[in-house]
């Protein structure tokens, strides 16, 4: 046997992670600064395209502008693989925050619509490294037993800064002028990098003991063709799996107002179902680690594609709203999945090469789903669109009943054996 498939050859290389770790040792430095970043993102989110706006842009170019960010997570993700394997997770974290909060003083000092274009696309390729550094770090340093729970968590407080940071953006727009939102994410991003620095770099031993062993540093390309059974399995339901949860996003709003809600009542319809997914993170987590990851894949899953399935149903503010309260339960309980099935997938001793490849799935999937919506919308009303996002995430549960017990670690795990983790290929 080759590739992917070829049985362990010998114990994988560097400091397995502890058997146990504590809540509190986890707070600072795998939490800290994603709360700080995230609240920063949280500000700015709603402001980019109005900046747009008064710089001059269109709607058309002002929803472009908005795209740049995610855009350039999708051109980051393999070169932040590589850096992150180059020079280290605490290091590549220190620079994706610091070149965030060069890019937001960018913003801030935007005249032109060519420069706060440049800012937002360099945001999404400091998020970009920024993600897989805090992903690649607690693959590390979490035991398998609680994997999902650490990182269900990051994903959770992730959530809850997006959830915290409008209001603060909202707050300084008021007092002074929509500038402020981009100077106060800014001052976010440079205190998470100033964080980050001061807090011990515990990757850095193993790093040294694959060295010393003579595992030498592997391209992300070299990595990704070995396991490329794992991205075209695996990896094409984690694209699903996005691309369920980004058109949720859009398609709520979109149908609430085809209906002839007012913005009022559709931001808090968006606003109750945001706080049902926000609760819902350590749940969801506490599943997976106990029962295995597919017993939360594929009822997160089947419960977002029902929700499609039944919001063409609906014309009321209520009916709306219990929809996406319901849709809120699956994104929710969900939370982490993706990033736990990457690192249960993940190489020993090259897990950022191949989790660069593995955040590039899930930021397709993102990219893609209100593409399809789009698409379908051309040719098809709005109602056709949400039932063939529904009926596609239906068919993905399937999917990942099939792939996620052969590749994932923890309870239930199928070939992949006991910690999850292919060591290095001889």
């Amino acid at each position: 046997m080759s590739g992917p498939d070829r049985p362990p050859q010998r114990p994988p290389v560097g400091h397995a992670p502890p058997e146990t770790v504590s809540w509190r040792s986890l707070a600072v430095p795998a939490y800290g600064p994603t709360v700080l970043v995230s609240i920063g993102q949280g500000a700015i989110l709603p402001l980019v395209a109005l900046s747009a706006r008064d710089l001059g842009a269109s709607v058309t170019v002002a929803a472009l502008v908005v795209a740049l960010a995610g855009i350039g997570q999708l051109l980051g993700d393999l070169p932040a693989g590589a850096l992150a394997a180059r020079v280290g997770e605490q290091r590549a974290l220190i620079g994706a925050c610091a070149l965030d909060a060069v890019a937001l003083v960018g913003a801030f000092l935007a005249r032109s619509l060519v420069l706060l274009a440049l800012a937002v696309l360099v945001t999404g390729l400091a998020g970009a490294v920024f993600s897989l550094a805090r992903q690649a770090y607690l693959t590390e340093v979490v035991p398998v037993r609680m994997r999902a729970r650490a990182l269900s968590t990051l994903g959770g407080t992730f959530r809850i800064g997006l959830f915290i940071g409008p209001f603060i953006g909202a707050a300084l727009v008021t007092a002074f002028d929509i500038r402020a939102g981009y100077g106060f994410a800014a001052l976010m991003s440079l205190s998470a990098a100033v964080l980050t620095a001061f807090l011990p770099d515990v990757t850095r031993a193993s790093r040294t003991e694959r060295a010393a062993a003579g595992l030498g540093h592997r391209s992300v390309w070299s990595v990704l063709a070995e396991y490329r059974r794992v991205l075209l399995t695996l990896g094409l339901g984690v694209m699903v799996i996005s691309a369920a949860r980004s058109t949720r996003q859009s398609i709520v709003p979109l149908w609430a107002e085809s209906q002839g809600l007012d913005a009022a009542t559709t931001s808090i319809i968006y606003g109750v179902s945001a706080g049902v997914d926000m609760l819902l993170f350590y749940p969801g987590g506490a599943i997976m680690d106990r029962f295995g990851r597919v017993f939360v894949a594929v009822p997160s899953m089947l419960v977002l594609g029902l929700g499609f399935l039944l919001l063409p149903l609906t014309s009321t503010a209520v009916g709306i709203g219990a929809v996406a309260c319901l849709m809120g339960l699956g994104n929710g309980i969900s939370a982490g999945i993706v990033m736990t099935l990457g690192a249960d997938a993940s190489p020993a001793g090259h897990q950022s090469q191949f989790l660069g490849g593995w955040r590039l799935c899930a930021d397709l999937g993102n990219a893609s789903g209100p593409l399809l919506i789009s698409a379908v919308s051309l040719v098809a009303p709005l109602a056709v669109a949400t039932m063939a996002m529904g009926a596609l995430t239906v068919v993905g549960s399937g999917w990942l009943a099939r792939w996620v017990p052969a590749y994932a670690a923890g309870p239930g795990a199928g070939r992949r054996g006991r910690g999850g983790r292919r060591p290095p290929a001889p």
